[in-house]
């Protein structure tokens, strides 16, 4: 089914396949989806560009070298970044008993990517024995690929909440920590201690890694570095560079050709 455009009452239906796999065709402009959930467990991915996906504990920022799980019936947003090119493989809520019952990202194998193409060329209908084994390939690797930590959590406390959610909106805010929890009306000492009870991050590294994670989308929407560095509030463009370098194991300009390529150049 290599059309993303499908029947929305498809990926709500325990009838047909137990699992499909849909693929849209590559775009130059991004899309968005707000909060919504399905009936069917959903793994996707990207081949080319970045997604966001928003969920109630976090965000999470997904290359083409990931790939999301949600659990059936759980609320998440979506939204491309730059050219896209993605796939989603949906599975009936019988056959997810056991998979993650929570969100995860998980790394994608190049087994689980030959076997999820495979599939997004089948029509929607009964599975033969040879591409049920296919599907249960794709399955296995959701059950044993290890989960990842690439996203940025949420803290539950209100008062943290409403900061994180101000710093995600703009990460280049430059008030200290002091003047942070002044504004959310919470003591400093609270704020660095629930910060890392509550994310497992501290605050300042958690600030770091939202304005990196936010790097990440706009490099993928052809933003040039130096403009990056600038608008997310690093001293200069060298130290945005190296941050980066030390964070993601590349240069932005490499990373932003990975991201072009796709998961094929990796």
């Amino acid at each position: 089914m290599a059309d993303l455009t499908l029947d929305r009452a498809l990926v709500d239906s325990a009838d047909g396949p137990f699992l499909f796999v849909v693929a849209g065709r590559s775009q130059d402009t991004e899309f968005a989806q707000g909060p919504h959930r399905h009936a069917r467990g959903q793994l996707f991915g990207s081949l080319q560009g970045l997604l966001s996906v928003g969920i109630e504990s976090g965000v999470w920022v997904v290359p083409a070298i990931h790939a999301v799980w949600l659990p059936p019936q759980y609320e998440h947003s979506v939204r491309s970044h730059g050219p896209f090119n993605g796939w989603s493989a949906f599975i009936t809520e019988a056959a997810c008993e056991n998979l993650p019952k929570q969100p995860c990202t998980l790394r994608v194998s190049g087994l689980l990517r030959e076997a999820v193409l495979r599939a997004s060329t089948w029509p929607y209908e009964a599975l033969d024995s040879v591409r049920e084994h296919v599907a249960a390939v794709i399955v296995d690797e959701i059950r044993h690929l290890p989960a990842e930590t690439f996203g940025l959590p949420l803290p539950k406390d209100a008062r943290l909440l409403r900061i994180a959610r101000a710093l995600i909106d703009n990460p280049a805010d430059e008030r200290d920590r002091e003047q942070w929890a002044s504004w959310g009306a919470v003591s400093t000492r609270t704020l660095s201690r629930r910060f890392v009870d509550e994310t497992g991050f501290s605050f300042t590294a958690w600030r770091q890694r939202a304005r990196l994670l936010r790097a990440l989308e706009l490099l993928a929407a052809g933003e040039p570095v130096t403009r990056i560095a600038i608008d997310l509030g690093y001293s200069s463009a060298t130290a945005f560079i190296n941050l980066f370098r030390r964070t993601f194991g590349a240069t932005p300009a490499v990373y932003r050709e990975r991201l072009q390529r796709g998961a094929a150049g990796e």
